[in-house]
């Protein structure tokens, strides 16, 4: 059990990154920021991360927003308005003010200087710098004492990768301490994990920096050129002159492997999706021991109606089906249904990931397919089937996932 001093969370600051334009998920970001996707039926992107904070007893959270930020400003607003101020708890949403620049954030470096004045009004001794775009059960708790037990001045949260998989990715050099002796983007020839030579550290996104430390690292980084990225211009810097360590990854997931994403690609997003859908999925949305906390709408149970056992109609077959939906005599399989969502007499979903109150006509044929939110599929549809002919209406991923948006029907 950890000490009190150790279990302190009261003088950590995290500070959640979310104004991203998510440009390779492009078209789903069309007119929502990253972290405001919608994940798993019922999900945000972002509800992963503030989920972890909440678990993490981390709750002084500020979130920095930019980019089409009206609805994740709105699901924070409604979903986690949950933290007692008079116990000095908060979750505060900041647009870019303008406050020691004329522009908006340049990169995630930047973003986090341009809200020091927010970080030191709350003097705290840690801030915790989270991507609010990824997908991971983490428990910071742990990854704070580390930092303290180290007496780092910087902890980057970091996971074993494949070294084949390293050139996408910030990469991490450690002694037997977990002290880092080199952090590198994108490296072609990686180091190696002590003792495993075929496994690289990659960093994850996540920062614990001593709030001096931070000060000083970002005020020197805003008068330099760059793109003003911590992975890309910061870290690289200053593992020679500032004591920074690499913590290994815990998963609170409990599965093997261990699961972190970066959904930044549609193929990424929709294999992200389709990992919860297995009959022991590798990503758990059941675990009691770590809820993932949303906004619930005020919708009736799932309805199965007019099923046909020896057609097997009005059925879903290994799916997520959130609340308010109707399965009307159809057929979703290995797909995420999420709130309202209507499937109407012989239309078959496959592998699909259907958002907010679409609608599948009849006679339908969906496979593979990402629907946006509000879409009528007219009945007799066929999406997924020929690649050609998907590739002249809609949106076609190089894995061959099909994008349809309401305005692919009008």
């Amino acid at each position: 059990m950890m000490s009190a001093a150790l279990d302190d969370m009261s003088n950590v600051l995290a500070m959640v990154l979310a104004g991203g334009q998510g440009e390779r998920l492009h078209p789903l970001t069309r007119n929502r920021a990253k972290p405001a996707v919608p994940f798993g039926g019922i999900y945000r992107i972002i509800d992963m991360t503030l989920s972890n904070c909440l678990h993490s007893g981390c709750r002084r959270i500020l979130v920095a927003v930019q980019y089409k930020s009206l609805s994740l400003e709105r699901h924070i607003r409604y979903a986690w308005n949950i933290m007692h101020s008079e116990l000095g708890e908060f979750i505060e949403v900041i647009s870019p003010q303008f406050r020691v620049s004329d522009h908006w954030y340049l990169g995630t470096a930047d973003a986090v200087y341009q809200n020091l004045y927010s970080i030191e009004r709350e003097n705290p001794k840690l801030v915790l710098v989270l991507a609010g775009d990824h997908i991971y059960k983490m428990n910071y708790q742990h990854m704070v004492r580390f930092h303290r037990e180290h007496d780092a001045e910087i902890t980057v949260g970091a996971i074993q990768i494949p070294k084949t998989d390293a050139e996408r990715f910030g990469v991490l050099g450690v002694d037997n301490d977990q002290r880092v002796l080199e952090f590198v983007e994108k490296p072609s020839c990686p180091e190696s994990v002590p003792g495993e030579n075929d496994v690289t550290l990659a960093s994850m996104g996540v920062y614990v920096f001593n709030t001096s430390t931070l000060k000083e690292l970002l005020t020197d980084d805003a008068q330099r050129s760059g793109s003003h990225d911590f992975g890309k211009d910061i870290l690289p810097k200053v593992v020679n002159n500032k004591r920074v360590y690499a913590y290994d990854f815990l998963d609170e997931n409990r599965k093997d492997p261990m699961y972190w994403r970066d959904v930044g690609t549609v193929d990424a997003y929709w294999e992200a999706n389709m990992d919860l859908v297995e009959v022991d999925p590798v990503f758990n949305l059941y675990d009691t021991q770590w809820p993932l906390r949303t906004k619930h709408d005020v919708a009736p149970p799932a309805k199965f109606v007019f099923a046909d056992e020896g057609e097997r109609f009005g059925v879903a077959i290994d799916s997520i089906v959130s609340p308010g939906c109707i399965v009307s005599g159809g057929v979703a399989n290995r797909s995420v249904l999420s709130p309202w969502v209507r499937v109407h007499s012989y239309s078959h979903c496959d592998e699909c990931i259907l958002m907010d109150r679409v609608s599948v006509g009849r006679h339908s044929k969906l496979r593979r397919v990402i629907v946006e939110k509000r879409v009528d599929i007219p009945p007799n549809t066929v999406i997924g089937y020929d690649p050609k002919e998907d590739a002249k209406r809609f949106h076609v991923t190089p894995g061959g996932i099909v994008v349809v948006e309401a305005k692919d029907f009008q």
